[in-house]
């Protein structure tokens, strides 16, 4: 698979997960728009990629920002002459539980995830339509976004509805030529060091280094993806797994009669045992196949993926 003459931007690419997916754009060839927040992170990302080799150029600022994502797409093609795909990577944390969140806490984590996503998706899909070449969009969600995880109502809240927005971009942005999928990553970062621990691994093989997620969104940047839209993806080590989100997996009818009140009392409990769920609170994180984290024993406990 080969990223050569193609032109991708890349949110959050000074640190963390996506700095290691613009590394690896670089490798296989593709030119790189660095978007970052730190100015200072963003100008070494561009260094590192053009020591290697590759080309570079850094956007700063607030992803969020409408003008700052129309500066994106306008440095892709000014620069390079062309955008090929987007990768909506940039984000930060407030965990709190939700009676203890602010006001402020929920704004801001929704503002850089959901409105970031938003408004550089936007700009892209604008040029793409009005330029008729169609092109990749990859965001970042979250199980938090998927499952649900303590601690994280804001961030889960904003990383859900990441998936329904690429979900909504997929279907709308098709006869544009555009496809839009999402990945799920887990690694250890910065973001996920006060959890997992100190950044880094042991020797050798190390499942939950940010560079293992990378390879999997270069994919979904490159014609190698082919028609591969509105889906989503979990992506930590080496395992890529298909998540089939709010999917139906038990129902019960009334034989075209409108439900009473002891109807339902009687027959919802079918619907949990048809569906092997427990109907009193569950703790959604510990059904994942692969966690830094011991979920069995506890419903707890701020953690963050993706």
């Amino acid at each position: 698979m080969s990223l050569v003459d193609k032109v991708v931007a890349i949110t959050g690419a000074g640190h963390g997960i996506g700095r290691r997916e613009a590394l690896e754009v670089a490798a296989l060839g593709g030119s790189v728009v660095v978007a970052e927040f730190d100015a200072d992170a963003g100008a070494e990302a561009v260094k590192e990629i053009e020591a290697g080799g590759g080309r570079a150029v850094l956007v700063a600022g607030d992803v969020a920002d409408t003008a700052v994502a129309d500066a994106i797409v306008a440095a892709a093609v000014d620069t390079f002459g062309r955008l090929d795909a987007v990768v909506n990577n940039a984000g930060f944390l407030r965990d709190r539980t939700f009676v203890k969140m602010t006001a402020d806490e929920w704004d801001d984590v929704i503002r850089v995830h959901l409105r970031g996503h938003y408004a550089v998706a936007h700009a892209a899909c604008v040029h793409w339509r009005d330029a008729g070449t169609g092109g990749r969009l990859v965001g970042t969600s979250s199980t938090a976004g998927l499952l649900g995880n303590f601690g994280q109502a804001n961030y889960g809240a904003a990383k859900a509805g990441v998936v329904a927005m690429s979900s909504i971009i997929a279907q709308e942005m098709a006869r544009y030529g555009v496809v839009s999928n999402v990945v799920c990553p887990a690694a250890r970062t910065r973001m996920t060091s006060g959890a997992y621990g100190e950044i880094g691994g042991g020797e050798g093989w190390d499942f939950w280094s940010p560079d293992n997620v990378a390879p999997m969104v270069a994919f979904l940047c490159s014609d190698a993806a082919g028609t591969i839209s509105g889906k989503v993806f979990g992506v930590q080590g080496d395992v890529v797994e298909l998540y089939e989100p709010f999917t139906s997996v038990a129902f019960i009818r009334n034989g075209e009669r409108r439900w009473t009140q002891d109807e339902l009392a009687a027959g919802v409990p079918g619907l949990f045992a048809q569906a092997g769920r427990d109907p009193e609170v569950e703790n959604m994180m510990a059904r994942l196949r692969f966690s830094m984290t011991d979920r069995s024993k506890r419903a707890a406990g701020p953690v963050a993926q993706g």
